[in-house]
């Protein structure tokens, strides 16, 4: 059993998304039979409470912010719909991957407008993604979705708080089975083996897109980025590859 992993891919207006072709094209190829996207697929500056009013928060419209993550998402899965095609042409047996959507806390964002501003109940929603349409299953912000043995959330919490857990280790030791979650900026690993000697795996998947963040330093900025594909995925064991985006271009770009 193979799971493929994206994290965070942040699509908004005026960003490639050629690395989401590119993230298409490996799916294609590889096969898995479990897609996992772990969300903050659309990023919706329009709706960030952390700038309102300045300077860089002009000319932001959400009906832009939908079709940048709408474009993003097609360009991941038209390579997948064009192999499924080649299939049926070809009478093979046609591989139709479970794919599940974790909604992130920038999807979130909708609600959250939705809650503090009444004018936007049943004028925007999650059914702008159109994610039903492509066959993802989507999990509420925040619901572990188990997989495999594997959990799967946006982000895991901590504490009475309910903010994310600070580390792969401290999300492992907490939870004490194997965990996958995306929302921090780079890529963190640990592993641990419970009570009966079960192996289990806490992951930072890190993030999925090529740009820099303009909140972000450069150092901040200087974060891995890639998919992981879950190889052996048996009782929450499995044997990780990191597929960083450099990979993917080299391999990719121009096909």
């Amino acid at each position: 059993m193979k799971h493929l992993i994206i994290p965070d891919t942040q699509v908004k207006e005026g960003v490639s998304t050629d690395h989401l072709r590119y993230a298409g094209l490996y799916a294609a190829e590889k096969k898995p039979e479990v897609i996992v996207h772990i969300g903050d697929h659309w990023d919706l500056p329009s709706l960030s409470a952390y700038d309102v009013g300045k300077k860089s928060a002009e000319g932001r419209r959400y009906s832009k912010d939908i079709e940048a993550g709408n474009a993003g998402m097609d360009a991941f899965m038209a390579p997948i719909k064009a192999e499924q095609k080649r299939q049926r042409r070809n009478k093979k047996t046609v591989w139709k991957p479970r794919m599940v959507f974790c909604i992130g806390n920038h999807e979130y964002r909708i609600v959250r407008a939705c809650e503090e501003d009444a004018k936007y109940d049943g004028i925007i929603s999650y059914d702008d993604f159109n994610l039903d349409s492509y066959g993802w299953e989507v999990k509420p912000f925040l619901e572990v979705t188990v997989i495999d043995g594997v959990a799967y959330s946006h982000y895991f919490t901590s504490g009475v708080m309910g903010r994310p857990v600070s580390s792969a280790r401290a999300m492992v030791t907490k939870k004490m089975m194997s965990c996958v979650m995306g929302h921090v900026q780079d890529r963190d690993i640990a592993y641990a083996r419970r009570g009966d000697g079960t192996s289990v795996t806490g992951l930072f998947a890190g993030i999925f897109y090529p740009h820099d963040e303009d909140y972000l330093n450069p150092q901040t900025n200087a974060s891995w980025r890639g998919l992981w594909m879950l190889h052996e995925v048996v009782d929450g064991a499995f044997d990780e590859l990191p597929v960083s985006l450099s990979y993917l271009t080299k391999k990719y770009k121009g096909l």
